[in-house]
């Protein structure tokens, strides 16, 4: 099977071409045609496996036909990353159709986006805190929306979103055509999306098989000496871009300059930049002039760099599903990738945990010169069990955040960092809804 067989308006055959799209993957085989009947999906599928374009072009074809400059479709998505991804995508496959799209998001000025908004648009791609503000001033129209996508649908649901989607789909017309797609999907979870989905065809692509075109090693680290063993792991690695994980936005920053003091080309991406400092990272690590990312889990999902030829773990993930998105950032479309993850004692439970998600054993790996002081049948210190919550509740998130006021008064004031919220604090929450953004 090839493109062609999906029939596509020849303008958006053109963005295909453009693309240097040859084949559709399994997921995009078996959704498009039951996206283009019109029918509700629930698809999940490896991350890193062409879901994005597994919506975005049955979207384009539909709105070939009828009005123009009507807010028709409309994509959420939990990041402001992975919402200019897919906004990139859409211009991409779209570039001939003459379909106008925009990316919603806090962390940059109200104006621009309402005057988008004013001139006419077919398509939104935007994070929920930001698009309830445009609807509440009424400077968007939500009532011809005729295709929704929550894209992530599980993070949507699990961090603290739903809430806010629920007051967008109120707003929603009630006969719409949903899709939600998403990498992973607990089964918690999945009982949310069923009261979304109306007899939804679920299409599920070997979710729970490791990615082949991943190869997966774990190098035991006491923390003193991690520093050290990512140099070494990064002269090792080549020239690919790398792009590393923390779990703290201060020790992404920190990483970062250590990184660069020792003579690689390396940034941060992490929630205490401003949106123009995020996108300035962004565009490096994509052009290749920054060569290393040290990122938080804000970079988990949303980045698509075919460069990336290593994911390394500098600190393993709060969730074995977030060690899924981590690593998906590399081995993406059939290109082979590498994913190491340095652990301490501490973190031994983690992986274990990820293990039997991925119902393999990683490959355990030595580096000379950094001998960990335990082994891997080490006990893996005890760590307590957060109280279990009801899904929507909030959840603390590496994804984006409104820095509150009384933070950005300590900041300006010059008070010490003790005075502050605790670091991991990222989300506000008030009665009305998450200001996620």
């Amino acid at each position: 099977m090839n493109f062609d067989s999906f029939a596509f308006h020849p303008l958006i055959k053109a963005g295909i071409s453009a693309a240097a799209y040859e084949l559709p993957t399994p997921i995009q085989q078996q959704t498009i045609p039951v996206i283009l009947q019109g029918k509700d999906v629930l698809g999940l599928a490896q991350t890193g496996t062409g879901k994005t374009a597994a919506f975005v072009l049955p979207i384009l074809q539909r709105l070939m036909q009828g009005p123009r400059g009507k807010l028709r479709a409309l994509i959420i998505a939990p990041t402001r990353e992975l919402a200019e991804q897919t906004q990139t995508f859409i211009k991409l496959l779209g570039r001939q159709t003459g379909l106008r799209s925009i990316s919603i998001y806090g962390g940059v000025g109200l104006k621009p986006q309402i005057e988008a908004l004013k001139e006419g648009v077919d398509i939104a791609v935007a994070c929920p805190g930001r698009l309830l503000d445009l609807k509440d001033q009424h400077a968007l129209d939500l009532s011809r929306v005729e295709i929704l996508v929550l894209d992530e649908a599980d993070q949507m649901f699990d961090m603290g979103f739903l809430p806010s989607i629920r007051r967008i789909l109120a707003a929603l017309p009630a006969r719409r055509q949903t899709l939600l797609f998403s990498a992973t999907m607990p089964e918690a979870v999945r009982g949310l999306a069923d009261q979304v989905l109306r007899d939804p065809v679920s299409i599920e692509i070997s979710i729970e098989k490791p990615v082949q075109t991943i190869t997966h090693a774990v190098y035991l680290a006491e923390p003193a000496s991690k520093q050290e063993m990512l140099l070494h792991l990064l002269r090792q690695a080549g020239s690919g871009s790398v792009l590393v994980f923390t779990r703290t936005k201060h020790r992404a920053k920190k990483t970062a300059f250590q990184l660069q003091q020792a003579g690689i080309s390396a940034a941060s991406l992490q929630g205490n930049l401003s949106q123009s400092q995020r996108d300035s990272a962004m565009r490096a690590f994509r052009d290749g002039k920054v060569r290393v990312l040290v990122a938080t889990d804000i970079a988990a999902r949303g980045i698509d760099v075919s460069r990336v030829s290593h994911v390394i773990n500098f600190d393993m993930p709060d969730t074995p599903e977030a060690y899924t998105h981590r690593t998906g950032r590399t081995g993406r479309m059939e290109r082979l990738g590498t994913a190491l993850s340095l652990v301490s004692q501490e973190e031994l439970a983690m992986l274990r945990t990820v293990e039997r998600l991925m119902k393999q054993k990683l490959e355990l790996r030595t580096l000379s010169g950094f001998e960990a002081g335990f082994n891997i049948n080490s006990p893996a210190l005890k760590v307590s069990k957060p109280k279990r919550r009801r899904p929507g509740t909030p959840k603390t998130s590496q994804a984006n955040e409104r820095v509150p006021a009384a933070r950005l008064a300590a900041d300006a004031a010059g008070k010490k960092a003790a005075a502050l919220p605790q670091e991991n604090t990222r989300r506000v929450y008030n009665k009305n809804r998450y200001r996620s953004y």
